[in-house]
């Protein structure tokens, strides 16, 4: 609940910048953004990243499958939903299969047997959905705390949360139990890019490396892979050493001059 609060404050406190300058076609809001992505930064350095860190040192590597394996299982119904959504009715029953199965014989999920039965997992979500149906994405958002969006997603955001067990189950849809379950899902979520830290410790403009790697990761999600390549402009079958079509064969830099014909002199009638 409090996230979805978050993000709505979020769209209504953003209605009155539509007309910010633009540094970037998909994100006009930059110089709002980048502020909020430095105020992420900074949580994240002296908060998040060392909370994951601990939870890393302290937590066996087994149980800390469980969890994330659990975590992926408890939010999978928002998979299967938009699976449907999508007309994707082949992947969605595999994907109710997988949730059965590990939510059976994998005790609730912290067990994953679906994936060594042939059952991979999947990531789908109402903004993969509204993308699959035509809906652009919109401008790029920093939300605090929660890091990269753009307004398609950040409804969709909102839309699963509707599809999310924690909402129909009443000892978990309560304000302390929310604050739990979405902060060990968010610092479990943490611990595993902790691998990828000196990646964006790397980039000279961490903010446009963020930006493009989410943009680019959403849209591959959207196409499941194969995202339709840009037009820029070229014609594929143009042919480069062609001439132009009024152009004339030119002869070694000289025109000639056509000769004309000497006209036979008219006879003169004789007296």
């Amino acid at each position: 609940m409090g996230r979805l609060l978050l993000c709505a404050g979020l769209v209504l406190s953003l209605g009155a910048c539509a007309h910010s300058p633009s540094y970037d076609p998909a994100d006009p809001l930059e110089k709002i953004n980048r502020p909020i992505f430095n105020f992420n930064l900074k949580a994240d350095r002296y908060v998040l990243r060392p909370v994951a860190k601990a939870y890393v040192d302290v937590v066996p590597d087994v149980a800390r499958l469980g969890i994330s394996n659990f975590f992926d299982n408890l939010f999978y119904p928002t998979t299967i939903v938009n699976d449907l959504l999508q007309a994707k009715f082949v992947q969605g029953g595999q994907d109710t299969l997988r949730f059965v199965l590990n939510s059976t014989i994998g005790l609730a999920g912290f067990v994953d047997v679906a994936t060594g039965q042939g059952l991979k997992r999947n990531d789908e979500d109402l903004g993969q959905t509204f993308g699959r149906w035509g809906v652009g994405e919109g401008w790029y958002l920093m939300i605090p705390l929660l890091g990269p969006s753009d307004n398609r997603d950040l409804i969709g955001r909102v839309g699963d949360h509707w599809t999310q067990i924690p909402t129909y189950v009443d000892s978990l849809n309560t304000w302390p139990a929310t604050i739990a379950i979405n902060g060990v899902d968010l610092v479990d979520s943490r611990s595993r890019l902790l691998g990828s830290d000196h990646a964006l410790n790397e980039q000279l403009d961490q903010y446009v490396f963020i930006r493009t790697a989410y943009l680019d990761r959403r849209q591959n999600l959207v196409y499941d892979g194969n995202p339709p390549e840009e037009d820029l402009g070229f014609d594929e079958n143009a042919d480069d050493s062609a001439a132009p079509v009024d152009a004339k064969p030119a002869d070694d830099g000289k025109k000639k001059k056509k000769k004309k014909k000497k006209q036979p002199a008219e006879a003169v009638p004789a007296n």
